[in-house]
Protein backbone atom coordinates (compact mmCIF):
# COMPACT_ATOMS: atom_id res chain seq x y z
CA UNK A 1 0.00 0.00 0.00
CA UNK A 2 1.49 3.32 -1.01
CA UNK A 3 0.31 6.89 -1.38
CA UNK A 4 -2.95 6.52 0.53
CA UNK A 5 -5.18 9.52 1.04
CA UNK A 6 -5.85 8.69 4.69
CA UNK A 7 -5.30 6.21 7.49
CA UNK A 8 -7.55 5.60 10.50
CA UNK A 9 -6.04 4.38 13.77
CA UNK A 10 -8.43 2.79 16.24
CA UNK A 11 -8.95 -0.01 18.72
CA UNK A 12 -11.81 -2.25 19.80
CA UNK A 13 -13.81 -1.43 22.93
CA UNK A 14 -14.90 -4.97 23.85
CA UNK A 15 -13.69 -8.56 23.69
CA UNK A 16 -16.78 -9.40 21.64
CA UNK A 17 -15.67 -6.96 18.96
CA UNK A 18 -12.16 -8.39 19.07
CA UNK A 19 -13.50 -11.92 18.59
CA UNK A 20 -15.40 -10.76 15.52
CA UNK A 21 -12.31 -9.02 14.10
CA UNK A 22 -10.17 -12.13 14.56
CA UNK A 23 -12.88 -14.30 12.98
CA UNK A 24 -12.75 -12.20 9.79
CA UNK A 25 -8.96 -12.22 9.73
CA UNK A 26 -8.78 -16.00 10.18
CA UNK A 27 -11.49 -16.75 7.63
CA UNK A 28 -15.02 -18.14 7.82
CA UNK A 29 -13.80 -21.71 7.29
CA UNK A 30 -11.93 -21.78 10.60
CA UNK A 31 -13.48 -22.62 13.95
CA UNK A 32 -13.80 -19.52 16.17
CA UNK A 33 -11.22 -19.26 18.93
CA UNK A 34 -12.36 -19.75 22.54
CA UNK A 35 -12.49 -16.59 24.64
CA UNK A 36 -9.55 -17.59 26.85
CA UNK A 37 -7.32 -18.21 23.82
CA UNK A 38 -8.27 -14.82 22.36
CA UNK A 39 -7.26 -13.08 25.58
CA UNK A 40 -3.96 -14.98 25.61
CA UNK A 41 -3.14 -14.28 21.96
CA UNK A 42 -4.40 -10.73 21.53
CA UNK A 43 -1.74 -8.82 23.53
CA UNK A 44 0.97 -10.38 21.33
CA UNK A 45 -0.52 -9.09 18.07
CA UNK A 46 1.37 -5.99 16.90
CA UNK A 47 -0.44 -2.99 15.41
CA UNK A 48 -1.39 -3.76 11.82
CA UNK A 49 -3.64 -2.73 8.96
CA UNK A 50 -6.90 -4.67 8.97
CA UNK A 51 -8.49 -3.50 5.75
CA UNK A 52 -8.56 -0.93 3.00
CA UNK A 53 -11.26 1.73 3.17
CA UNK A 54 -12.80 3.41 0.13
CA UNK A 55 -15.01 6.49 0.59
CA UNK A 56 -17.07 8.42 -1.93
CA UNK A 57 -18.34 11.96 -1.64
CA UNK A 58 -21.78 13.09 -2.76
CA UNK A 59 -20.01 15.57 -5.06
CA UNK A 60 -17.97 12.89 -6.83
CA UNK A 61 -14.70 12.97 -4.91
CA UNK A 62 -13.12 9.70 -3.78
CA UNK A 63 -10.55 8.89 -1.12
CA UNK A 64 -8.71 5.66 -0.46
CA UNK A 65 -7.33 4.71 2.91
CA UNK A 66 -6.63 2.01 5.42
CA UNK A 67 -7.86 1.11 8.90
CA UNK A 68 -5.03 0.28 11.32
CA UNK A 69 -5.81 -1.32 14.65
CA UNK A 70 -3.46 -0.61 17.54
CA UNK A 71 -4.58 -3.86 19.21
CA UNK A 72 -4.85 -2.25 22.63
CA UNK A 73 -6.65 -4.74 24.92
CA UNK A 74 -9.95 -3.21 26.07
CA UNK A 75 -9.25 -4.10 29.70
CA UNK A 76 -5.82 -2.44 29.71
CA UNK A 77 -6.70 1.22 29.14
CA UNK A 78 -5.98 2.36 32.70
CA UNK A 79 -3.13 4.69 33.66
CA UNK A 80 -0.83 1.82 34.65
CA UNK A 81 -0.71 0.69 31.01
CA UNK A 82 0.00 4.08 29.43
CA UNK A 83 3.55 3.23 28.36
CA UNK A 84 2.68 -0.01 26.56
CA UNK A 85 -0.42 1.53 24.97
CA UNK A 86 1.54 4.55 23.77
CA UNK A 87 4.01 2.14 22.19
CA UNK A 88 1.11 0.50 20.34
CA UNK A 89 -0.16 3.85 19.06
CA UNK A 90 3.37 4.69 17.90
CA UNK A 91 3.51 1.34 16.12
CA UNK A 92 0.18 2.01 14.41
CA UNK A 93 1.39 5.47 13.41
CA UNK A 94 4.55 3.93 11.93
CA UNK A 95 2.32 1.65 9.83
CA UNK A 96 0.44 4.68 8.50
CA UNK A 97 3.66 6.51 7.70
CA UNK A 98 5.10 3.49 5.87
CA UNK A 99 1.88 3.32 3.85
CA UNK A 100 2.52 6.98 2.93
CA UNK A 101 -0.90 8.07 4.13
CA UNK A 102 -1.32 11.80 3.63
CA UNK A 103 -3.47 12.31 6.73
CA UNK A 104 -4.08 10.10 9.77
CA UNK A 105 -6.98 10.30 12.24
CA UNK A 106 -6.40 9.07 15.80
CA UNK A 107 -9.51 7.35 17.17
CA UNK A 108 -10.61 6.67 20.74
CA UNK A 109 -7.84 6.36 23.33
CA UNK A 110 -5.19 6.87 20.63
CA UNK A 111 -5.76 10.62 20.68
CA UNK A 112 -6.14 10.69 24.48
CA UNK A 113 -2.74 9.02 24.90
CA UNK A 114 -1.06 11.47 22.52
CA UNK A 115 -2.96 14.52 23.89
CA UNK A 116 -2.07 16.46 20.75
CA UNK A 117 1.67 16.07 21.36
CA UNK A 118 2.46 14.70 17.91
CA UNK A 119 6.17 14.84 18.72
CA UNK A 120 5.57 11.55 20.57
CA UNK A 121 4.92 9.90 17.19
CA UNK A 122 7.60 8.61 14.80
CA UNK A 123 9.24 10.91 12.24
CA UNK A 124 6.38 11.75 9.93
CA UNK A 125 7.89 12.68 6.55
CA UNK A 126 4.88 13.84 4.50
CA UNK A 127 2.17 12.36 6.77
CA UNK A 128 0.10 14.65 9.00
CA UNK A 129 -1.98 13.65 12.02
CA UNK A 130 -5.25 14.94 13.46
CA UNK A 131 -6.99 13.94 16.68
CA UNK A 132 -10.35 14.28 14.93
CA UNK A 133 -11.78 16.00 17.99
CA UNK A 134 -13.22 19.01 16.16
CA UNK A 135 -15.68 16.92 14.15
CA UNK A 136 -16.47 14.88 17.26
CA UNK A 137 -17.46 18.11 19.02
CA UNK A 138 -19.56 19.16 16.03
CA UNK A 139 -21.61 15.96 16.16
CA UNK A 140 -22.02 16.08 19.94
CA UNK A 141 -23.33 19.65 19.72
CA UNK A 142 -25.61 18.80 16.79
CA UNK A 143 -26.89 15.76 18.68
CA UNK A 144 -27.71 17.80 21.79
CA UNK A 145 -29.63 20.35 19.74
CA UNK A 146 -31.48 17.61 17.85
CA UNK A 147 -32.45 15.78 21.04
CA UNK A 148 -33.74 19.02 22.55
CA UNK A 149 -35.86 19.55 19.44
CA UNK A 150 -37.18 15.96 19.53
CA UNK A 151 -38.10 16.36 23.20
CA UNK A 152 -39.69 19.78 22.67
CA UNK A 153 -37.07 21.33 24.92
CA UNK A 154 -35.97 24.97 24.66
CA UNK A 155 -32.22 24.62 24.98
CA UNK A 156 -31.92 28.26 26.04
CA UNK A 157 -33.66 27.40 29.31
CA UNK A 158 -31.33 24.48 30.04
CA UNK A 159 -28.61 23.94 32.59
CA UNK A 160 -25.75 22.15 30.84
CA UNK A 161 -23.34 19.86 32.71
CA UNK A 162 -20.14 18.73 30.98
CA UNK A 163 -18.26 15.85 32.60
CA UNK A 164 -14.64 15.83 31.44
CA UNK A 165 -14.94 19.54 30.73
CA UNK A 166 -11.23 20.35 30.52
CA UNK A 167 -10.43 17.74 27.88
CA UNK A 168 -10.18 18.71 24.23
CA UNK A 169 -13.70 17.49 23.43
CA UNK A 170 -15.28 18.73 26.67
CA UNK A 171 -13.85 22.24 26.41
CA UNK A 172 -14.83 22.43 22.73
CA UNK A 173 -18.42 21.51 23.63
CA UNK A 174 -18.39 24.15 26.37
CA UNK A 175 -17.34 26.88 23.95
CA UNK A 176 -19.97 25.88 21.40
CA UNK A 177 -22.94 25.41 23.74
CA UNK A 178 -22.29 28.01 26.45
CA UNK A 179 -23.79 30.85 24.36
CA UNK A 180 -27.07 28.96 23.79
CA UNK A 181 -27.87 27.62 27.28
CA UNK A 182 -28.96 29.37 30.47
CA UNK A 183 -26.21 28.05 32.72
CA UNK A 184 -23.07 25.91 32.42
CA UNK A 185 -21.68 23.47 35.00
CA UNK A 186 -18.16 22.15 34.39
CA UNK A 187 -16.75 19.06 36.09
CA UNK A 188 -13.26 17.58 35.73
CA UNK A 189 -10.44 16.20 37.85
CA UNK A 190 -7.95 19.05 37.32
CA UNK A 191 -9.00 22.09 39.36
CA UNK A 192 -6.49 24.47 37.76
CA UNK A 193 -7.68 23.69 34.22
CA UNK A 194 -11.26 24.08 35.40
CA UNK A 195 -10.50 27.57 36.74
CA UNK A 196 -8.90 28.60 33.46
CA UNK A 197 -11.88 27.41 31.41
CA UNK A 198 -14.26 29.07 33.87
CA UNK A 199 -12.45 32.41 33.47
CA UNK A 200 -12.50 32.10 29.70
CA UNK A 201 -16.25 31.51 29.56
CA UNK A 202 -17.05 34.15 32.18
CA UNK A 203 -15.15 36.70 30.09
CA UNK A 204 -17.75 36.04 27.40
CA UNK A 205 -20.61 36.65 29.85
CA UNK A 206 -21.47 33.00 30.51
CA UNK A 207 -23.02 31.96 33.84
CA UNK A 208 -20.68 29.13 34.81
CA UNK A 209 -19.78 27.08 37.89
CA UNK A 210 -17.02 24.50 38.29
CA UNK A 211 -16.41 21.53 40.59
CA UNK A 212 -14.23 18.45 40.82
CA UNK A 213 -17.03 16.63 42.67
CA UNK A 214 -19.60 15.38 40.18
CA UNK A 215 -22.25 14.75 42.85
CA UNK A 216 -22.34 18.47 43.61
CA UNK A 217 -23.78 19.18 40.18
CA UNK A 218 -25.59 16.17 38.80
CA UNK A 219 -28.99 16.90 40.32
CA UNK A 220 -29.07 20.39 38.83
CA UNK A 221 -28.48 19.60 35.15
CA UNK A 222 -31.14 18.84 32.56
CA UNK A 223 -28.64 18.47 29.68
CA UNK A 224 -25.49 16.41 30.30
CA UNK A 225 -22.47 15.65 28.12
CA UNK A 226 -20.23 12.82 29.32
CA UNK A 227 -16.84 13.26 27.65
CA UNK A 228 -14.44 12.03 30.31
CA UNK A 229 -11.33 9.99 29.48
CA UNK A 230 -12.35 6.80 31.25
CA UNK A 231 -10.82 3.36 30.58
CA UNK A 232 -14.21 1.64 30.99
CA UNK A 233 -17.93 2.49 31.38
CA UNK A 234 -17.92 3.31 35.09
CA UNK A 235 -19.47 6.77 35.35
CA UNK A 236 -22.37 7.11 37.78
CA UNK A 237 -24.12 10.47 37.51
CA UNK A 238 -26.19 10.00 40.64
CA UNK A 239 -29.43 11.95 40.82
CA UNK A 240 -30.12 14.05 37.73
CA UNK A 241 -33.03 16.22 36.73
CA UNK A 242 -36.18 14.38 35.60
CA UNK A 243 -36.24 13.84 31.84
CA UNK A 244 -32.63 15.00 31.47
CA UNK A 245 -30.98 14.63 28.07
CA UNK A 246 -27.69 12.76 28.46
CA UNK A 247 -25.07 12.41 25.72
CA UNK A 248 -22.54 9.62 26.27
CA UNK A 249 -19.67 10.68 24.01
CA UNK A 250 -16.98 8.45 25.50
CA UNK A 251 -14.96 5.82 23.66
CA UNK A 252 -15.19 3.48 25.48
CA UNK A 253 -18.58 4.60 26.72
CA UNK A 254 -18.61 6.67 29.93
CA UNK A 255 -21.87 5.64 31.56
CA UNK A 256 -21.93 2.52 33.68
CA UNK A 257 -24.60 -0.03 32.64
CA UNK A 258 -25.70 0.02 36.29
CA UNK A 259 -26.33 3.78 36.28
CA UNK A 260 -29.88 4.51 37.42
CA UNK A 261 -31.37 7.55 35.70
CA UNK A 262 -35.16 7.24 35.67
CA UNK A 263 -36.69 9.28 32.87
CA UNK A 264 -33.37 10.32 31.33
CA UNK A 265 -33.04 10.35 27.54
CA UNK A 266 -29.60 8.93 26.81
CA UNK A 267 -27.97 8.92 23.38
CA UNK A 268 -24.53 8.05 22.04
CA UNK A 269 -22.85 11.19 20.71
CA UNK A 270 -20.03 12.17 18.39
CA UNK A 271 -21.05 9.89 15.51
CA UNK A 272 -21.39 10.71 11.82
CA UNK A 273 -22.74 8.89 8.77
CA UNK A 274 -21.16 8.66 5.32
CA UNK A 275 -23.92 8.93 2.70
CA UNK A 276 -21.84 8.90 -0.48
CA UNK A 277 -20.49 5.37 -0.06
CA UNK A 278 -18.19 3.39 2.24
CA UNK A 279 -16.47 0.09 1.47
CA UNK A 280 -14.13 -2.14 3.46
CA UNK A 281 -11.92 -4.85 1.93
CA UNK A 282 -12.05 -7.39 3.49
CA UNK A 283 -15.61 -6.62 4.52
CA UNK A 284 -15.65 -5.43 8.14
CA UNK A 285 -19.06 -3.74 7.95
CA UNK A 286 -20.83 -3.96 11.28
CA UNK A 287 -17.64 -5.04 13.01
CA UNK A 288 -15.34 -2.05 12.85
CA UNK A 289 -18.41 0.20 12.94
CA UNK A 290 -20.79 -1.58 15.32
CA UNK A 291 -23.85 0.63 14.99
CA UNK A 292 -27.50 -0.07 14.13
CA UNK A 293 -27.26 2.04 10.97
CA UNK A 294 -25.11 1.65 7.86
CA UNK A 295 -21.88 3.57 7.33
CA UNK A 296 -21.82 5.18 10.78
CA UNK A 297 -18.34 6.03 12.08
CA UNK A 298 -16.93 7.94 15.05
CA UNK A 299 -16.40 11.61 14.31
CA UNK A 300 -12.72 11.45 15.31
CA UNK A 301 -12.07 9.06 12.42
CA UNK A 302 -14.39 10.85 10.00
CA UNK A 303 -12.43 14.08 10.34
CA UNK A 304 -9.48 12.58 8.48
CA UNK A 305 -11.83 11.15 5.84
CA UNK A 306 -13.56 14.51 5.29
CA UNK A 307 -10.25 16.36 5.04
CA UNK A 308 -8.98 13.80 2.53
CA UNK A 309 -12.10 14.21 0.37
CA UNK A 310 -11.58 17.96 0.56
CA UNK A 311 -7.90 17.65 -0.38
CA UNK A 312 -6.87 19.43 2.83
CA UNK A 313 -4.06 17.34 4.27
CA UNK A 314 -3.44 19.30 7.45
CA UNK A 315 -3.42 18.67 11.22
CA UNK A 316 -6.82 20.30 11.72
CA UNK A 317 -7.18 19.18 15.36
CA UNK A 318 -4.12 19.11 17.57
CA UNK A 319 -3.27 20.00 21.15
CA UNK A 320 -5.68 20.45 24.02
CA UNK A 321 -8.20 23.25 24.37
CA UNK A 322 -7.86 24.76 20.89
CA UNK A 323 -11.33 23.86 19.56
CA UNK A 324 -13.40 26.98 18.92
CA UNK A 325 -16.91 27.54 17.56
CA UNK A 326 -15.40 28.88 14.34
CA UNK A 327 -13.24 25.78 13.82
CA UNK A 328 -16.19 23.49 14.58
CA UNK A 329 -18.38 25.28 12.04
CA UNK A 330 -15.61 25.07 9.44
CA UNK A 331 -15.10 21.36 10.01
CA UNK A 332 -18.78 20.44 9.95
CA UNK A 333 -19.18 22.43 6.71
CA UNK A 334 -16.32 20.46 5.11
CA UNK A 335 -17.90 17.16 6.18
CA UNK A 336 -21.40 18.15 5.04
CA UNK A 337 -20.09 19.23 1.65
CA UNK A 338 -19.10 15.60 1.06
CA UNK A 339 -22.26 14.05 2.50
CA UNK A 340 -20.94 13.24 5.98
CA UNK A 341 -23.66 14.18 8.44
CA UNK A 342 -24.74 13.61 12.03
CA UNK A 343 -25.66 9.93 12.39
CA UNK A 344 -29.22 8.96 13.38
CA UNK A 345 -29.53 9.12 17.16
CA UNK A 346 -29.62 5.89 19.15
CA UNK A 347 -28.71 4.33 22.50
CA UNK A 348 -28.27 0.83 23.90
CA UNK A 349 -31.99 0.17 23.41
CA UNK A 350 -32.03 1.19 19.75
CA UNK A 351 -32.98 4.17 17.54
CA UNK A 352 -34.46 7.31 19.11
CA UNK A 353 -36.18 8.82 16.08
CA UNK A 354 -39.20 7.40 14.31
CA UNK A 355 -37.70 8.13 10.89
CA UNK A 356 -34.58 6.25 11.96
CA UNK A 357 -36.63 3.28 13.13
CA UNK A 358 -38.40 3.16 9.75
CA UNK A 359 -35.05 3.34 7.94
CA UNK A 360 -33.67 0.51 10.05
CA UNK A 361 -36.69 -1.67 9.33
CA UNK A 362 -36.36 -0.95 5.61
CA UNK A 363 -32.69 -1.87 5.74
CA UNK A 364 -33.53 -5.19 7.38
CA UNK A 365 -36.16 -5.91 4.71
CA UNK A 366 -33.66 -5.17 1.93
CA UNK A 367 -31.21 -7.65 3.37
Amino acid sequence: MIDLDFALIGHQESWTAIADVLAVLRGAERTPLPDDEIKDIFPWIPPRALCSVDVRSIVGARASGVYIDSFIPPDRLEAACVRENLARVRGAAANAIRARAKIVSLGGFSSILIEGDFDQLPARQDTVFTTGNTLTVAYIVQGIKKMCALEGRNIRNSTLLIVGATGDVGSGCARCLAPVVRRVLLCARNAERLRRLEAELQADGVQVEVATDLQRFSAEADVVICAASLPSPTLLLGRIAPDAIVCDAGYPKNLSPTAEMPGARVFFGGLGQITGGLKFAPDFRGILNRHPFPDVVHGCLLEGVALALEGRFEPFSQGRGAITRERVEEMEAIAARHGIYLAPLYNADGPLERASIRSLCALGADR
